[in-house]
């Protein structure tokens, strides 16, 4: 999916032919798992939840996140399939362009959830104030917005030519520092600084936990450290190329293994949209036994209001419970305020 000026589209070794191949399956797992399973979780979110938590909202933009960057999947399968773009340079640069987004988009998401669960712990009373749903609105948007400019770099470095009788759709770099730029700014923003502040949010409330003796996290919790690993472990061999890449060009030794970095490019590439099909499952992973009682609403039952949402009252609307009818307790003292916060840290 991913090439240089320097690589020719189809393959010219039985190493490439394997490359090849194994790109074009895992896309095809992808589509077949992701598309349905994310289609299912806006849905579940959408119409069976009455009332949406925070954390139901960012698994929501997360998922459409994840349906954007998959709907961009039979535009690679077809290039991979026919060894040639057919789509010009608007498709060329829009399909990278839609990936670069939901990177952008998945990692600060992942940030904002991991942010939100430290400061119900670390602060409860000041995470009841602050999460209302304008905030959450608010949030939302300039986490889009500001996927939306870091992904800009792609419209400018993408291009289609023409090599050997085969048009390739193909990043084209002015020169070694360019590109070094792009690779490195990418790394960096799309995932090194990311994790950076993810694992030090956990680390904080592994802490406090930790010196408080509170039960430590069950569903709410169980997921979204399932999602943070599952994306790390997708992303982290994507980025480690572009360092290796990056730092290749600013050495001027890159035409040593421009081959080998590109095999492992094509690979990684589609490893990463593997990662966009499986956080589905990872809900059914973490629903447990709600998968059986609750059936086609164990998604919506998964993501109901956290405690910090539950306990929360103040006025002008923060987010409700997502349960109808259920109880909010009221402004209180320091006793239910405590049951609020191991409420809140064992959700």
């Amino acid at each position: 999916m991913d090439t240089n000026t320097t690589t020719r589209a189809a393959p010219s070794s039985g190493g490439d032919t394997f490359i090849h191949l194994l790109a074009m399956i895992l896309l095809s797992v992808s589509l077949a798992l992701g598309l349905p399973g994310n289609t299912f979780v806006v849905w579940s979110i959408l119409k069976r939840m009455r009332k949406r938590s925070v954390t139901a909202l960012m698994v929501l933009n997360l998922a459409l996140a994840d349906l954007a960057v998959l709907l961009t999947a039979p535009f690679f399968l077809h290039y991979l399939a026919r060894r040639t773009w057919s789509f010009k340079l608007a498709g060329c640069r829009l399909c990278h362009y839609i990936c670069g987004v939901s990177m952008y988009a998945s990692v600060l998401l992942i940030t904002a959830m991991s942010l939100d669960r430290s400061l119900a712990v670390a602060s409860p009373f000041l995470s009841q104030k602050v999460r209302t749903k304008a905030a959450a609105r608010w949030l939302l948007a300039g986490i889009w917005v500001a996927s939306c400019l870091l992904a800009t770099p792609v419209l400018a470095f993408r291009t289609v030519k023409e090599l050997k009788e085969v048009v390739v759709c193909i990043t084209a770099y002015p020169s070694d520092r360019h590109r070094a730029f792009h690779l490195f700014f990418e790394a960096f923003t799309g995932f090194v600084v990311p994790f950076l502040v993810v694992v030090g949010s956990y680390s904080d409330i592994s802490r406090r936990l930790r010196l408080r003796r509170f039960r430590r996290s069950r569903r709410t919790g169980r997921l979204v450290a399932l999602i943070i690993l599952a994306f790390a472990a997708f992303w982290l061999p994507y980025h480690v190329v572009d360092l290796v890449e990056g730092s290749r060009a600013l050495a001027g030794t890159l035409a040593q293994s421009e081959r080998q970095l590109f095999r492992a490019r094509s690979v990684c590439i589609a490893l990463a949209f593997l990662s966009s099909s499986v956080n589905p499952l990872l809900y059914a992973c973490a629903g447990g036994s709600l998968l059986r009682s609750a059936g086609v609403g164990f998604v919506a039952k998964l993501l109901e209001a956290t405690g910090s949402e539950a306990f929360s009252t103040r006025r002008g609307g923060t987010l409700a419970q997502t349960v109808k009818g259920a109880p909010t307790a009221p402004e209180t003292g320091t006793g239910e305020s405590l049951d609020a916060l191991k409420q809140s840290e064992s959700d």
